[in-house]
């Protein structure tokens, strides 16, 4: 079948077919407008990042029970890093004891602590936070502490520490290293390459 012919079978198979008209052309797709309240939460946002980037709510946390064993793990951790640490086979360089403390001074004083063994390349330290056995409610502080290392960017992981050193009202607590440890580590690395 020739060209001709395909091109004279087709127009005669569209003979009946009527043109769609059409006087209506969107040219731009109208663009999105954010609400009031989308610009609250926005400049909210902002504001409490541009203040404080380690923001810990003293509003509301999840609460557990006194004795219960707590752990957590932040994606990208090793197993084998996360059990050593479960069973306390880091050398502890530094310790925070929050007894006596109000839920506020406690906050501060986390966030003061950890960014001090950061500096000092301290990587695993022990947090005692009392069970809460007499608080009201009952284990508020050791609640608080669980959420507020896990919103800490630099904390990768942490769990109850072992009977002798606190038990269920104390932390292992393992924190990333500090930039020039990471450049000190792969210049290391890298020399036994070459």
């Amino acid at each position: 079948m020739s060209d001709k012919n395909e091109f004279d079978l087709f127009r005669e198979m569209m003979s009946d077919v009527d043109p769609i008209e059409q006087d209506k052309v969107e040219t731009q797709p109208a663009s999105h407008q954010p609400t009031e309240a989308q610009l609250a939460r926005q400049q909210a946002a902002q504001k409490l990042a541009d203040s404080d980037p380690e923001y810990l709510s003293l509003d509301y946390a999840t609460m557990v029970k006194p004795d219960e064993v707590m752990a957590y793990k932040r994606a990208g951790v090793q197993e084998g890093v996360f059990r050593k640490l479960r069973l306390g086979k880091y050398d502890i360089h530094a310790r925070l004891d929050l007894h006596k403390m109000s839920l506020e001074k406690a906050r501060d004083e986390i966030l003061r602590f950890l960014k001090q063994c950061q500096r000092m390349d301290i990587r695993t330290v022990v947090i005692v936070h009392g069970k809460g056995e007499r608080s009201n409610p009952p284990a508020m502080m050791k609640s608080y502490v669980c959420q507020w290392l896990q919103q800490i960017s630099d904390v990768l992981c942490y769990h109850s520490a072992l009977r002798h050193q606190g038990g269920s009202g104390a932390l292992y607590v393992m924190l990333k290293k500090s930039q020039e440890k990471k450049l000190e580590t792969r210049e290391r690395h890298l020399s036994r390459r070459a």
